[in-house]
């Protein structure tokens, strides 16, 4: 494996903690009651794109988990 392989991979799995985050944040900002200082307009667009981009991400991520982890490395081009 050479060192290019390996730092797809860390960033793969880098990324599905990136959509954990974004997701989180996003759910956090549309159905969180403690943030009286946001208005809830502002709250539910930015969670809602927090959310849109969480679920981008996590397809981003996954294509990339598929194509790194488990595409044959002895493939000729």
């Amino acid at each position: 494996m050479n060192d290019n392989r390996l730092m797809q991979q860390v960033t793969a799995i880098f990324s599905t903690f990136m959509v954990l985050f974004y997701l989180g944040v996003g759910s956090f900002l549309l159905f969180s009651n403690n943030l009286n200082y946001i208005d809830k307009p502002i709250r539910v667009i930015m969670g809602s794109t927090f959310v849109f981009y969480g679920l981008y991400r996590a397809y981003r991520a996954y294509v990339k988990i598929i194509e790194v982890f488990f595409n044959d490395d002895n493939k000729t081009e």
